[in-house]
This record gives structure tokens, C-alpha cells and sequence, in this order.
């Protein structure tokens, strides 16, 4: 098995500097860092992570923690980021709080005791786990502004304001909204940039607030079913949402599209699958996730990064759900 050693013969370079490359540290020019790397990959070079882990006190794993992988959406971001993480020689340790503060806060403690390097984190809600206030450790968020930390999601508001348009575009005019939950600010942007996108043409006739999960109050079924002929169109505030709504109106005998339009947000694997297929927002899944392991790489390698907002645009994603009045 080749060894730091072999790898700077083979550059000729120090032993000092294979391994400030190989832990990802800032002060090594970007020739030499990628000279080390190639020679790396070509002689077969794995690293011995528990060593490495006695000698620096890093254990090159990360934390993973997202709300509830029973949506679709989470699994499609812990992929995206697990592929980037290993590329850069990153262990991603995965947590489902499954939609709980409590699940959250054991999950942080968790993490912890196995001694991660830092964290990736996709909040449940907008309150601080107590095992977080006291973290020593980097977080970077992601999907969800709102907190103290650097942040990595989609322009909500723009894909708030799509939807706004495409509805005008195709006709439609009486909105009913299935807004996701009120505590969550990417929620409230999706639906602020919806509603204040053209407020003098479509006009909001009722509004509920439901979980991401997509699980339907009744409220939302009683606004779906007895106010079905009050709207011609339901914006979702996700994917899920407009899934169960689209089910919800089909088995209470309306049809999407012919007798009501329906529109979603996120863009997961089902959107294409579901009949029928539905128009949506697509979020740069895999950019978003590369942009929040690339910010965890430069603070773990000692850069400080400010708490601040990096933002990704997104698309309209056209599909059958929708029908032109």
C-alpha cells in the first residue's frame, strides 16, 4: 500500500506538504495540490484515518443531520452531499430527526460523541438544539435561512415569483395557497414571492398552512373539497404538498388538470412520476449540496466563513399539472 512517503518521491516534494494536501490545509499552491493528488489516486494511496484522527485530533467525518427523510427531498440532498464529501476523502455521518426538536437535539449529541469535525445541518424548525449552543465546532446550514450561520439554499422568492407568473401566463387568476409551515422562512419566502409578485391580478382567495411532510389537516381538505369552485388553480408549497392535494381532489371527484390546476416546489423524483406529472420549481440540488461540503472543507482547513447567505437560482420546471383557462 503506497504511503506519504511514496506519494512525495513521486512529486518531489516534502513529506510535510503531501500532507498538508492530503488534509485539506490552505497553504499549499494549487500546482503542487494537484500534482500531490494525481499522484495519490495513481498510486493507489488510501489513508489511515484512525491514525491520522490519534496524531491531529480530526477525525475527517462530518455530521449530517435533516428533518425527515421520509421526504423524498432529503434523501435527494444527503446523496448529493455524501458524493461530494467522499470525493474530498469526507465521512458523512447521517442523522433523521425525524421532524422532532428532541430527535435534533439527541442526534447533535450523538454526533458529537463520535467526534465529527463539524456539521451540515438542515434545521427542523427555527429553535436552537440545546446541544448546538454549546458546539465548537463549524456549521453550515442548508434550505433553511433564518439562524446564525452560513447558509446555502434557493432563491425562494424568485421561485415564489415563477409560479405567480406562469399562473397569469396560463390564465388563472383565484389562487387557493397550501403554504408550507409558518415557522419556516423558506416557507414564508416561497410564499411571499408568490403572493407579492403580481397582488393587483391574482387575487388569494384562501390560504392554510401545512407541514412539509405533506400530510393534509383538515382544514386543507375542507378548503380543497368545499372550496374547490371558488379557485381554478393550488400553488403547493412543496412537491408533497401538491402530491396529496392532487390525490385529495381525485378521490373527491375533481380532476387535475381539467377541473383544477395544481403546482408544487422542489422538483424531487416523484414530480415526473405522479399523475399527472407536475409543474413545479426546481432547486439545484446538486449545487446546493456542493457549495455547502466545499464551505465545511475551506472552515475545517482553518478559513473563517462569515454567516451569510449563499444563494442559488432556480427554474420553472413546465409539465401536465397545470391547464391553460
Amino acid at each position: 500500500m503506497a504511503t506519504v512517503k511514496d506519494i512525495a518521491a513521486a512529486v518531489g516534494v516534502s513529506v510535510a506538504t503531501v500532507s498538508n494536501v492530503l488534509n485539506g490545509k490552505p497553504n499549499v499552491g494549487s500546482v503542487v495540490r494537484t500534482k500531490v493528488l494525481r499522484a495519490a489516486k495513481q498510486l493507489g494511496y488510501r489513508p489511515n484515518r484512525a491514525a491520522q484522527a490519534m496524531r491531529t485530533g480530526r477525525t475527517r467525518a462530518i455530521g449530517l443531520v435533516l428533518p425527515d427523510l421520509t421526504n423524498p427531498f432529503f434523501p435527494e440532498l444527503a446523496q448529493a452531499v455524501e458524493n461530494t464529501a467522499r470525493s474530498l476523502g469526507l465521512l458523512v455521518c447521517l442523522i433523521d430527526s425525524q421532524g422532532s426538536a428532541d430527535g435534533e437535539s439527541d442526534g447533535f449529541a450523538l454526533l458529537m460523541q463520535h467526534g465529527v469535525d463539524g456539521v451540515i445541518w438542515c434545521p427542523v424548525g427555527a429553535r436552537l438544539p440545546a446541544a448546538l449552543r454549546k458546539l465548537d465546532r463549524p456549521v453550515i446550514l442548508v434550505d433553511r435561512p433564518g439562524l446564525r450561520y452560513p447558509v446555502v439554499h434557493s432563491n425562494y422568492l424568485a421561485g415564489g415569483k415563477l409560479l405567480a407568473q406562469y399562473a397569469l401566463r396560463m390564465g388563472h387568476r383565484r389562487v387557493g395557497l397550501l403554504s408550507g409551515p409558518a415557522d419556516l422562512q423558506s416557507a414564508r419566502l416561497r410564499r411571499d414571492g408568490f403572493v407579492n409578485a403580481c397582488p393587483d391580478k391574482l387575487q388569494i382567495v384562501w390560504e392554510v398552512n401545512v407541514g412539509f411532510d405533506g400530510l393534509l389537516t383538515s382544514a386543507a381538505i375542507d378548503a380543497l373539497v368545499k372550496h374547490r369552485n371558488k379557485v381554478s388553480l393550488i400553488a403547493a408549497g412543496n412537491d408533497l404538498i401538491a402530491i396529496s392535494a392532487i390525490r385529495c381532489l381525485t378521490e373527491h371527484g375533481v380532476k387535475v388538470p381539467e377541473d383544477m390546476s395544481v403546482t408544487g416546489f422542489d422538483n424531487i423524483r416523484w414530480a415526473d412520476l405522479v399523475t399527472p406529472r407536475l409543474t413545479t420549481v426546481a432547486q439545484p440540488m446538486g449545487a446546493i449540496a456542493a457549495k455547502a461540503v466545499e464551505l465545511m472543507q475551506k472552515s475545517l482547513s482553518g478559513q473563517t466563513i462569515p454567516a451569510r447567505h449563499t444563494l442559488f437560482e432556480v427554474t420553472l420546471i413546465e409539465r401536465d399539472s397545470v391547464k391553460r383557462l
